[in-house]
């Protein structure tokens, strides 16, 4: 195991500046993802750790090694490909047996180490199938197996569950968290899906258009956005952010709305008279208040069991509220929503930064 460093790296492809100035820190055994939309260079980050990019500029380091100009297969990392690359026409035993035997291993060694991850897996059954006997899952496993197998300093996932059904994404996702419970190897994950990262990471990186806009762990994301994009990408359904004023009118500072709605300010903003903002609250955060509170025009009731999901029209703006009760609400109903005003939160209309204590 080994913690991986990015330092000041940066990626051209021509005029393209797609890596633009990136540091992260990735401690030994730490389980870090990097998430955000296409396009953002999370791939290409991975793939520079991986030494399958060159470094513009900068340098990455494994282990405390800065390893620019070693080669791949020197690295000591194992990746996990969203195609699986298995070889077609080699079983399951010899897909995962291939790099040890290249790498001229006794026998017996690579025996026991395919047994180990087979058995880790639950892979015995299928070791002398091919990858056209499996399912899409399997497939996975096997290239999982692959990684193992190697025993590396660092796993590195490239988007490995985007190719599987919505069921099979949620038993993967479970398991590759296990994994790494079990194996404790530094792991970097590359992902679009935001669920994905709040519920393997250990440290999750937020990008776009090739900067890191957060780094934490999945609460402080969730909790404390730096931002209107990480508030909007963390969370699902996404935060509701609705424009506003701030205004006191020689009394408590509040938030008014078009229309001459008023809100309290959230806890522990930070906030000037007369300052646009944009009023940030989670669809779990909201309830239905009575007189108090921002109008609303119900347009879309989705009762789910657990809870129901109201989707509304504010201002000509649309905004969802979670409502934990059962609830009788209507297409076409006016209703109140009001926040948790410990959870709710406040941004800078111009910046989109988070105006806090």
């Amino acid at each position: 195991m080994a913690a991986v460093s990015v330092r000041a790296v940066h990626k051209h492809f021509g005029s393209t500046h797609v890596i633009r100035g990136v540091d992260i820190g990735i401690a030994d055994g730490e389980f870090c993802v990097l998430v955000g939309p296409s396009g953002c260079g999370k791939s290409t980050l991975l793939r520079m750790i991986a030494g399958l990019e060159e470094i513009t500029e900068g340098e990455v380091a494994i282990g405390g090694t800065v390893v620019n100009r070693v080669p791949p297969k020197e690295r000591d990392i194992a990746m996990v490909f969203q195609n699986y690359a298995l070889y077609p026409h080699m079983t399951v035993r010899n897909n995962m047996s291939f790099a040890l035997m290249l790498a001229k291993l006794p026998k017996q060694e690579i025996a026991q180490r395919v047994q180990k991850a087979a058995d880790i897996l639950g892979l015995a059954p299928y070791l002398d199938r091919y990858p056209r006997q499996l399912s899409g899952g399997q497939r996975q496993r096997v290239a999982m197996g692959r990684a193992i197998v190697r025993d590396p300093q660092v796993f590195l996932f490239d988007e490995p569950l985007s190719n599987l059904d919505a069921n099979l994404r949620v038993q993967m996702r479970t398991e590759i968290k296990e994994l790494h419970q079990r194996l404790k190897t530094t792991s970097i994950y590359v992902t679009h899906d935001q669920i994905e990262a709040m519920t393997m990471a250990d440290k999750i990186v937020v990008m776009r258009d090739g900067i890191i806009e957060q780094t934490g762990d999945p609460l402080t994301l969730y909790d404390r956005p730096a931002n209107t994009f990480v508030a909007g990408f963390i969370g699902s359904p996404a935060m509701n952010m609705i424009p506003a004023t701030v205004r006191s009118n020689g009394g408590a500072a509040h938030a008014a709305f078009e229309g001459g709605a008023t809100l309290p300010l959230p806890v522990g903003a930070q906030i000037t008279e007369g300052q646009p903002v944009l009023y940030g609250m989670r669809p779990e955060h909201c309830s239905l208040g009575n007189a108090a509170g921002l109008p609303a025009e119900v347009i879309v009731v989705e009762p789910t069991g657990a809870d129901t999901q109201l989707y509304c029209r504010v201002n000509g703006q649309e905004v969802t509220a979670t409502i934990r009760d059962r609830t009788d609400c209507r297409p076409g109903d006016r209703v109140m929503l009001f926040p948790d005003l410990g959870r709710a939160h406040l941004f800078d209309a111009a910046s989109g930064r988070r105006l806090a204590a």
